[in-house]
């Protein structure tokens, strides 16, 4: 749900050159410091070729295990790859209604954009090629796809897909009550399944606010590419302000009601509702063999990309054998 949308439009976008500039300075510089230059510890290939074997110990992952030194020695066996220091990475952003949602300047939409475009930076600076897909309200559409390429005026290229992107669904702002459909974040995965052949570094940004279908796609995805999933969420969707009553208003379906944001029996709700909601999120994507991460839209950016990057390097280290 979101407030209604006949309030104030948004706030002028930065230029992109403006905005990565203020990235560079406000994240990338920072993450420099505090990941101590590496960033390949942010996001590092997966690898293809093998390094060794070694015996399963608890945790690997068990998509690494070799089967046919497993039935030879009759004791499970996994592989260890050489670790890949140059990764095509895909980043796949849900640019849809619901993620229009949030303060103004702070939107999900803004967040995601910016998260994806840190990323970018980070990698291009390894040299890595660096794709975008981007997903609108059209359903089963995919609205911009860029194809992989490196360097920085790669990710200026990137930058401006963005900005369009973000243009065009302020240009389309729908009247209130009407319904554009639930966000179809399957189409998404599936035509990054169908483009990306060769294996890759995939990162899918989004709130998972989606209709069904889009669990099976993400797995299929997982098997073949090194997956991460990042949940933008805004407090608002956790805790309503103390602001009276308030008309809300679903930004995909077009459903309003009237609620008071006093009623501590409708904030209890909501809370428990969005802490069931994560929980799903989390374990359905863990079944996909991913890890979701959330990132709240008033979250520093730099603690945020730490902290991701510290649950990869713990999850990835038991079958990666790196550091």
């Amino acid at each position: 749900m979101s407030p209604d949308p006949s309030r104030e439009g948004p706030p002028p976008l930065e230029t992109p050159e403006r905005l990565l500039r203020r990235l560079d300075w406000q994240v990338v510089r920072r993450l420099d410091g505090l990941l101590q230059g590496d960033h390949r510890t942010l996001f590092r290939g997966g690898g293809v070729d093998v390094a060794d074997l070694r015996e399963y110990v608890a945790g690997d992952d068990l998509r690494h295990l070799d089967w046919n030194v497993t039935a030879r020695l009759d004791t499970p066996y996994v592989r260890r790859y050489l670790e890949d220091r140059e990764v095509t990475a895909w980043l796949l952003v849900d640019h849809s209604s619901s993620m229009a949602f949030g303060r103004p300047g702070r939107t999900k939409d803004v967040v995601a954009a910016e998260l994806a475009l840190v990323l970018a930076q980070v990698l291009s600076r390894g040299g890595n090629p660096i794709g975008l897909m981007v997903l609108g309200d059209e359903p089963g559409v995919v609205e911009e796809v860029v194809p992989p390429a490196a360097g920085r005026r790669q990710v200026l290229r990137l930058a401006l897909a963005l900005r369009g992107s973000h243009r065009r669904q302020d240009a389309v702002r729908r009247p209130v009550g009407a319904s554009v459909g639930r966000t179809d974040l399957g189409a998404l995965l599936r035509t990054a399944a169908a483009v990306v052949r060769r294996r890759a570094l995939v990162v899918v940004v989004s709130d998972f606010s989606s209709r069904d279908g889009w669990q099976r796609p993400l797995a299929r995805l997982a098997r073949r590419h090194d997956v991460v999933a990042l949940r933008v969420r805004d407090p608002r969707e956790r805790e309503l302000p103390l602001a009276g009553v308030l008309h809300l208003e679903d930004a995909e379906t077009g459903e309003q009601v009237v609620v008071d944001t006093a009623d501590p029996v409708l904030r209890a709700r909501l809370l428990e509702l969005a802490e069931a909601e994560q929980a799903t999120l989390e374990e359905t994507a863990r079944s996909a063999g991913v890890l979701l991460h959330t990132v709240d839209t008033d979250e520093d950016l730099v603690g945020a990309l730490v902290r991701v990057a510290g649950l990869r390097a713990r999850t990835r280290t038991p079958a990666g054998g790196g550091p």
